[in-house]
């Protein structure tokens, strides 16, 4: 029997509409949306006093920097920190990790994400051991997802070099799990270790970490198998000019060019690409995930966006966010820093606006269809077919207080934090 929501206010894909009926059916998956649902129809579960969004798709998160939080945020005089010197600290937690320890940090990560009405995460996983050479902490990553009740697309990453033509250091020999033909042995393997609601994207962690056949030589497997593939691009101007040093060309012209497409290619980050290679790629069929929140904590920079959308119009799904290292789970905030950022940078306002004028649906596409789209997931939406996958607001906020039906979104979006959110459903379960 169809089981059937009905919340006061739900997202219909433009706009927040009243008696909306949610059929799910015994897979978890949205049957029905309307007035009027099937003759199948069971009982009508209301939820009073609560609206309904499309759940937030976190398409980058390294869980175990959860374990950072409130660290390295301390700069004595005369010693400016950046990203470089906050990476010390982070390669400082690696050496401690565990098995046991990086399970709670990611335990305790993916809670937090659920609490804040994130429903998938790509957990861009790379500390794959202890030192001994294996992937004996990637089973962790899977039994703290399923644990948490979130949707899991486990990027597992390549890591062969500690930068351009380099070793790797102490710290990073936990990532390097061998050659590409042992790390497409260990997919294998993982394959047949998924649970329900987990599924598989490959990744090459950077141009620092692998050479350029190897990141087109993965790349072209991921999309034989039917992959999406990530890779980490142009975050720090250091990257930018070691790449130029070596292959004369910059991590992005360098990406496009080993793997001949960009389709089924997230970058993250791009803070530092130019408005020319962003638009080749984005216009290739790429996403760009951005992580707002600790783009701000690192000191990275801001992307150009405005600068694309002022050229091509509204960028649709091609943009997608991330929560990357946990420093803050919100995608609430995510969101909003998303625009901020480019009306910092740009001085004007309404710099991700779409066609009609409104910015908050650009966001809100950004944190879920983007994201479905990057990590290859039916979700991301309310309609026939997605998984039954939803953030629930609580209307009665004091933070939304004065909202109206045709200000919510926005209400929501720049006026409130995870104190708006009731919680999360996953394939159908609160």
């Amino acid at each position: 029997m169809t089981r059937v929501l009905e919340a006061d206010l739900t997202w219909t894909g433009k706009r927040f509409e009243p008696k909306v009926r949610i059929g799910i059916d015994a897979d978890g998956r949205i049957e029905s949306v309307g007035p009027h649902l099937t003759s199948n129809e069971g009982p009508i579960q209301r939820l009073a006093g609560q609206a309904l969004l499309p759940g937030f798709v976190n398409v980058h998160s390294h869980a175990f920097q959860r374990g950072l939080r409130g660290r390295g945020e301390t700069f004595p005089a005369g010693a400016a920190g950046s990203f470089w010197t906050w990476r010390e600290a982070m390669y400082g937690l690696v050496e401690t990790m565990t098995r046991d320890r990086i399970l709670e940090l990611s335990y305790q990560a993916f809670r937090e994400m659920r609490a804040a009405g994130i429903t998938t995460v790509g957990e861009f996983h790379y500390l794959h051991h202890a030192g001994r050479g294996d992937f004996s902490f990637d089973d962790e990553i899977l039994a703290a997802a399923q644990s948490a009740g979130i949707r899991l697309v486990l990027l597992e990453t390549y890591y062969r070099t500690g930068g351009i033509g380099q070793p790797l250091s102490p710290a990073q020999k936990r990532f390097n799990g061998g050659d590409p033909a042992n790390y497409w042995l260990q997919m294998l393997a993982l394959r047949e270790r998924l649970s329900r609601h987990q599924s598989l994207g490959a990744v090459v962690h950077s141009v620092r970490a692998a050479d350029l056949g190897e990141l087109g030589e993965i790349y072209r497997e991921a999309r034989r198998q039917g992959l999406v593939f990530h890779i980490h691009v142009e975050e720090q101007q250091k990257e930018i000019e070691d790449c130029l040093a070596a292959y004369g060309k910059t991590p992005m012209a360098a990406l496009l060019d080993a793997c001949g497409s960009a389709e089924g290619i997230t970058a993250v980050h791009c803070t530092h690409t130019s408005p020319e290679d962003l638009a080749r790629f984005l216009d290739g069929g790429g996403t760009a995930c951005i992580c707002p929140t600790t783009e701000g904590n690192l000191g990275d920079g801001l992307p150009d966006l405005a600068r694309f959308v002022a050229a091509h119009g509204e960028p649709a799904a091609r943009l997608a966010l991330g929560t990357d290292s946990n420093a803050r789970i919100s995608f609430l905030e995510e969101m909003r820093w998303l625009e901020y950022g480019q009306r910092v940078s740009t001085e004007t306002r309404g710099a991700l606006r779409d066609t009609n004028g409104a910015v908050a649906p650009v966001l809100l596409k950004a944190a879920t269809i983007g994201g479905a789209r990057s990590l290859g997931i039916e979700a991301g939406e309310i309609r026939p077919g997605a998984w039954a996958d939803f953030a629930v607001i609580d209307l009665g906020c004091p933070e939304l207080d004065g909202w109206e039906t045709e200000t919510l979104l926005d209400s929501l979006i720049f006026g409130a934090g995870n104190g708006a959110i009731l919680g999360s459903w996953v394939g159908g379960v609160p």
